[in-house]
């Protein structure tokens, strides 16, 4: 059996619908929506809105780590619009997953990423499409378990939960043979990303889960252009499938 991983998509909904291509199964580990293309300033929901020269100015800010400064920036250009916030930003948000989950191919398996918006999943996700967040399937005969979202960061991104309530949702999973987080264990080499020159949030539940039970894969995203693409812990062969948005190829897993 052929399983195709992606993650990190970003809005890429036309590779996604060729990510299925010779594969018996799509696996997503989210990050669907593209809010601002770090590598693009014109594209995304942001630039949409404010133009791609004050989406560079944001990616300035954020890249130069004063956090602060991006979110007054972005709270005095929604001050000068007149519109509700949130209400532009899901209606933003529908379009991209209307687009994104018509993509997916049938049978998809898919968990969120820490940019998702969880609650409008269950609008757009047909029949074919599982999402899972804490859970397990079996797919070509082997235990996958699922984790989805990320963990407290000054991004302040939409689906971050606390450590102690993502801890539990490794916990629940038991023993695995594939391991599917969006984040990666919190490892140095496997968190830090050499181009916006910064380590990301890896879990450290997730690092004492494939100790501890030794799933044959970890595979993960989230961080963009990696130190390290892939290592192994113990007998566990842990891999970052790559950023999706900018390679538009899947990962491949034969079972």
């Amino acid at each position: 059996m052929r399983v195709h991983v992606v993650s990190d998509v970003h809005g890429n909904s036309e590779a996604l619908a060729r990510a299925g291509e010779g594969a018996d199964a799509l696996v997503c580990l989210g990050d669907l929506i593209l809010f601002l293309d770090y590598a693009d300033h014109s594209r995304g929901i942001f630039p949409d809105l404010f133009g791609a020269e004050n989406a560079t100015r944001l990616v300035r800010m954020r890249t130069e780590r004063r956090f602060e400064e991006a979110r007054a920036f972005s709270a005095e250009l929604w001050a000068g619009v007149g519109m509700d916030r949130a209400e532009a930003i899901e209606g933003a948000v529908r379009r991209q997953y209307a687009e994104l989950f018509a993509a997916f191919p049938a049978p998809t398996y898919a968990t969120y990423g820490n940019v998702d918006l969880p609650r409008l999943w269950p609008e757009f996700a047909r029949a074919g499409v599982t999402v899972l967040d804490g859970q397990t399937v079996e797919i070509g005969g082997l235990t996958f378990g699922f984790v989805g979202g990320g963990l407290p960061s000054p991004m302040r991104t939409p689906f971050e939960v606390s450590d102690e309530e993502y801890a539990a949702k490794v916990a629940a999973l038991g023993p695995v043979d594939v391991l599917c987080t969006h984040i990666p264990p919190a490892v140095p080499e496997l968190t830090y990303d050499t181009v916006a020159r910064r380590f990301e949030r890896g879990s450290e539940a997730v690092l004492a889960a494939i100790r501890e039970t030794r799933p044959a894969y970890a595979l993960f995203g989230h961080v963009h252009q990696p130190l390290a693409r892939r290592m192994r812990i113990g007998r566990t062969e842990c891999v970052n499938v790559g950023h999706f948005n900018a390679t538009g190829r899947p990962w491949v897993l034969d079972i």
